[in-house]
């Protein structure tokens, strides 16, 4: 008697392809951009108060105005970009083409733009250049972090 086994079928791995995200390519440093634009056009004070807070000393009341949360959103998407330069890949390098864009759009405006040549607008624009920076630093040292790995030294 002749017993048939069925053949195996042969193993396949599937490798896991995510989506990108649009998040994950456009510059989030984008958005206090946009928003210092928008406040720029019309014509909110950067100095106006959103809410302010009696302090337990002396001192008079704090006031936090449209320029601090402009600022505090910038530093915020900051932290954001830093881990997204983390991420090594084909989208990485797009995403640091697009943060140098940013930044030279950022410095063009800041030099020849006279609503943009305010204090807030050029911390935004050096937001921009930390972004530039880090994510080169980020990515180099994690490649050659990676590059190390494989080798006999």
């Amino acid at each position: 008697m002749v017993v048939v086994e069925p053949t195996p079928e042969p193993k396949t791995t599937r490798r896991y392809r995510g989506r990108t995200s649009w998040l994950s390519v456009v510059p989030t440093l984008l958005i206090p951009w946009i928003v210092y634009n928008a406040v720029a056009a019309t014509g909110v004070e950067l100095n106006h108060p959103l809410f302010e807070i009696t302090l337990p000393s002396a001192a008079p009341p704090w006031a936090f105005t449209v320029s601090d949360a402009v600022l505090l959103l910038s530093l915020a998407l900051l932290f954001f970009e830093i881990l997204k330069s983390t991420r090594t890949g084909g989208n990485s390098v797009v995403d640091h083409a697009l943060s140098m864009i940013v930044f030279v759009v950022c410095l063009i405006l800041f030099l020849i733009w006279p609503p943009a040549g305010t204090s807030l607008f050029f911390l935004i624009m050096l937001t921009t250049l930390i972004d530039v920076i880090a994510g080169f630093s980020v990515t180099i040292r994690s490649a050659r972090r990676d590059y190390s790995v494989g080798s006999d030294t």
